[in-house]
């Protein structure tokens, strides 16, 4: 008899032991960040003119020679802070630029300080301070300078002290900054040429474009930050690239002659540093003119080349030279339905088109010139996946590098003998290799353990459904763990389905976020595709969508819908929607436009009215209000408000400079005309995302709102 109590007690031990822990809200929003961090190596950089490697691991730097697969430590926190008063020791390591294995610098507030290494001993040296409100800073480190902005004029400083290359007074004329609202690839606006002798930057004026008030609520009484934000149909900012030449402190503007309103994208500097390349696209955005100034006069010397389209062009990469040469370049260009490199001579103009198919180069990573060949990342075998891939430049033959299925990510060394392969997949957190390129061999950094082990998560399925013209929709369907085929689910289908986006993907985790389980925990069936109009399947798929933004989108998310009513465990009684900014605007229409459909909807950051929204991005996927009424009259969801059957909540945050926040505000009015009952909420303190400890509050108030509606009463 006691025997038998001893074997139930261990087996009910034994039980508990092997049960999954369950994921809380905390976890399912910030556990990838912290306590369900993958590791990982981060920063990884080559060194110049070398086979090593440099990344940070575990609170320091580690050193890896790819031909002798030895790894060292090469810089810690203590060998910073030996070096410094006690006053300035810092907390932990920053980011480090390491320009030799021996030497670098780092910056610490306000302050950069230099490295170097001898006998292996670290010293650190003071080097520049700074402006405490210095923005969009340049190092130039063989030069000793730093480029920066302090409001809206652009210095440089060395050790001779700070030089100032504009003094605008004007507020609303901006030096040195990202212009056009960082649409067509602008992430910066500060260039400094190949000899380091001269600056181009972007000086925009914003006089002709209206104010915009953001309110700070945080103070008493409450600030208003008058913001430029031009709008759909209206006046647009002038923007023009200047050359300041560092030994004659002169400045010169190029002669981009045309429609002021023009874009000025993709800045490239001839290798040479005499010229400077500028694509010229019209407001319109349907052509683009790739033209060449002399930086020195500013003089407009030719037209390389031009594109044009019925629809848009968008360019998003600059120009990049091939390995030793002042005049041959790759092109990335989407002007075959997919975005392929193209190798153009400066004076003889197009020498051929270097990769071709029906699937595109996402990153173009770098060069063997050598062997002449370019490395690029790309969607060769799915979209659902990135491989590493070599292409000969003369002779186009193209090579896979990379051996497993998956999500893959690239550094390549300077001379393009060996590439760094970070890669997740479904089932693979993290894998990380060196990759001898010629002999396409790799040896394994790291194997991360799954942090996940031991947790409920979904069941996810892979679904391809098709859009009425046939085309393949790829999608994710997740279930309970302990699914029951005899029961009947409520369904949540999260959506974003607009353009520069992917949600599907074949990378950790599985079902692609986090929230996806933690709400199949909780006996939600979670449904997510990406439809046409979303990112990586090319120009006919992105812009089925042109001029009539929500429609074609709705087709294909009720074709999902359509599905998931086939499914027998499916309660299409019990079915929510949730997105946030594009996914939001779809919530919204969905909610309006087939309001039979979803019982519920969440609507985050959603645009309500495109007239209300940024020229550059509104533009290029409607054209202007006056060249396409319809078209905003068919998307705008302020007058259609009425149609509302289901429970809708809306979400803002009160700082939202994306989508401002009088779309919410003017819906809500347009609810209360109409007499139409409706939820919402405010984020205080957030601009178009709710980030932070904040964010678990939003998703907690999302779950409930779909707890509220779509859960059985026992079961909340």
């Amino acid at each position: 008899m006691r025997i038998h109590k001893i074997a139930l007690t261990l087996l009910f031990s034994g039980s508990l032991l092997f049960a999954q822990q369950k994921l809380t809200m905390n976890e399912a929003i910030l556990g990838l960040r912290s306590n369900l961090r993958v590791e990982n190596y981060w920063y990884p950089a080559w060194i110049k003119n070398s086979n090593s490697l440099t990344y940070f691991k575990n609170g320091e730097y580690l050193l890896t020679n790819a031909e002798t697969q030895k790894t060292e430590t090469l810089l810690t926190l203590n060998d910073i802070n030996t070096h410094l008063p006690k006053q300035e020791q810092l907390s932990y390591l920053p980011l480090v630029v390491f320009n030799t294995a021996d030497s670098g610098y780092f910056k610490n507030e306000n302050t950069y300080y230099k490295i170097k290494r001898n006998n292996a001993q670290w010293s650190v040296e003071k080097w520049l301070e700074v402006p405490a409100d210095a923005q969009n800073e340049e190092v130039v480190l063989d030069k000793s300078m730093v480029v920066y902005t302090v409001k809206n004029n652009l210095y440089y400083k060395t050790e001779r002290g700070e030089v100032a290359i504009t003094s605008d007074k004007e507020e609303n004329i901006v030096n040195g900054s990202a212009v056009h609202r960082n649409e067509f690839g602008i992430d910066k606006g500060i260039f400094i040429s190949p000899d380091k002798t001269k600056i181009a930057f972007y000086r925009m004026d914003q006089t002709m474009v209206e104010d915009y008030p953001v309110i700070d609520w945080s103070v008493v009484a409450a600030k208003n930050q008058n913001i430029k934000y031009p709008m759909a149909g209206r006046t647009s900012h002038q923007v023009v690239l200047g050359v300041y030449d560092i030994p004659t402190g002169k400045t010169v503007y190029m002669n981009t002659e045309g429609d002021k309103e023009q874009y000025l994208t993709v800045i490239s500097w001839q290798p040479n540093s005499k010229n400077v390349f500028i694509g010229v696209l019209n407001r319109k955005q349907n052509h683009l003119k790739m033209n060449l100034y002399n930086a020195d006069n500013g003089q407009f010397i030719k037209t390389l080349f031009e594109e044009k389209s019925d629809k848009y062009v968008e360019p998003q990469q600059p120009l990049v030279f091939l390995p030793n040469s002042e005049k041959d370049f790759i092109w990335q260009s989407q002007r075959t339905g997919y975005n392929h490199l193209f190798h153009y001579n400066v004076d003889k103009g197009l020498v051929r088109q270097v990769t071709k198919g029906d699937w595109l180069v996402t990153d173009l990573l770098g060069f063997n010139a050598k062997k002449k060949e370019i490395y690029f990342i790309s969607t060769k075998e799915t979209p659902l996946d990135r491989h590493l891939y070599k292409v000969n430049w003369s002779s186009g033959k193209v090579e896979k590098l990379n051996k497993e299925a998956g999500t893959h990510y690239g550094v390549l060394s300077d001379n393009g003998d060996y590439l760094f392969d970070s890669y997740s997949n479904e089932e693979v957190p993290r894998k990380i290799d060196i990759i001898e390129t010629q002999k396409k061999s790799n040896t394994n950094l790291l194997t991360a353990s799954n942090p996940l082990t031991g947790y409920t998560q979904a069941e996810v399925k892979n679904i391809t459904l098709k859009a009425e013209d046939g085309t393949p929709l790829y999608a994710k369907l997740m279930l309970p763990k302990d699914f029951d085929a005899t029961k009947k689910y409520p369904v949540i289908v999260y959506l974003y389905n607009g353009p520069h986006a992917q949600l599907i993907t074949n990378s950790f985790p599985k079902s692609g976020n986090l929230w996806y389980d933690y709400l199949t925990q909780k006996g939600y069936i979670v449904f997510s595709m990406d439809g046409r109009g979303s990112s990586n399947r090319g120009l006919k798929f992105e812009q089925a969508v042109y001029k009539n933004l929500g429609e074609t989108e709705m087709k294909d998310q009720l074709k999902g819908v359509e599905y998931l009513k086939t499914l027998p465990y499916v309660d299409a009684s019990r079915m929510g929607v949730h997105g946030w900014s594009f996914g939001g605007f779809m919530t919204t229409s969905l909610m309006l436009k087939h309001p039979d459909v979803f019982k519920v909807g969440v609507a985050g950051g959603p645009v309500m009215d495109w007239n209300m929204y940024e020229i550059m991005y509104t533009e290029r996927y409607m054209a202007s209000p006056q060249d396409n009424p319809e078209g905003y009259k068919q998307s705008n969801l302020l007058d259609k408000v009425e149609n509302l059957k289901g429970k809708l909540l809306l979400i803002h945050g009160a700082q939202d400079d994306v989508v401002v926040w009088q779309h919410s505000i003017n819906f809500l009015k347009s609810a209360v005309d109409r007499n139409v009952q409706l939820d919402y909420f405010v984020y205080p303190g957030h601009a178009h995302n709710v980030m932070g400890r904040d964010r678990v509050h939003l998703m907690q108030k999302i779950t409930d709102y779909f707890d509220l509606y779509l859960k059985p009463e026992k079961d909340n």
